[in-house]
């Protein structure tokens, strides 16, 4: 990292907690939500002299993040076991505020990878429909349609609160 330019590793430092919640909401996992930020900036720092000309490199590195995560639901799911874990973990309190929610996390672990990354996009980045589509490669009415169906699913799940996120 010592031959990226400076203004990467303090974006890095600045917005990485950041990020580290936003992997946490779009997978529902910890270790998933890092490896989708540790992937997108390593894609990041080889676009860094591109990007940084941009008005919004967090924005790259979210639909980057974004699009990683829809990427691996469409490929065959394999995991790979190891004898041990390689680093340590991590701790912010705010995942640690979300995670404690099971409720919230039960919900949206019921739904598909691309329907959480829907509702993710619309309610906690408050996005709009062609921002959306944009983000994750698909039409406006797809996103749409994974909304409408993820809120369905959603509302049919039997005893837990549905907060009231608005209509489709």
């Amino acid at each position: 990292m010592d031959d990226q330019p400076t203004g990467f590793e303090e974006f890095v430092h600045v917005r990485g907690l950041a990020l580290l919640r936003y992997g946490f909401v779009l997978t529902g996992n910890r270790d998933d939500g890092a490896d989708l930020v540790q992937e997108a900036l390593l894609r990041l720092s080889d676009a860094w002299p591109r990007v940084r000309s941009k008005d919004d490199p967090e924005g790259f590195v979210r639909v980057t993040m974004v699009r990683l995560h829809i990427s691996r639901w469409r490929r065959s799911r394999r995991e790979r076991l190891v004898a041990e874990v390689p680093e340590s973990s991590y701790r912010d309190a705010d995942i640690e505020r979300l995670s404690g929610d099971a409720g919230t996390w039960r919900l949206l672990a019921a739904l598909s990878p691309r329907q959480r990354a829907v509702l993710v996009l619309r309610y906690y980045e408050d996005l709009s429909d062609e921002d959306i589509a944009a983000r994750i490669g698909v039409s406006r009415n797809t996103v749409r349609s994974l909304a409408a169906r993820g809120l369905a699913r959603l509302r049919a799940e039997p005893g837990l609160p549905i907060p009231d996120l608005g209509s489709v």
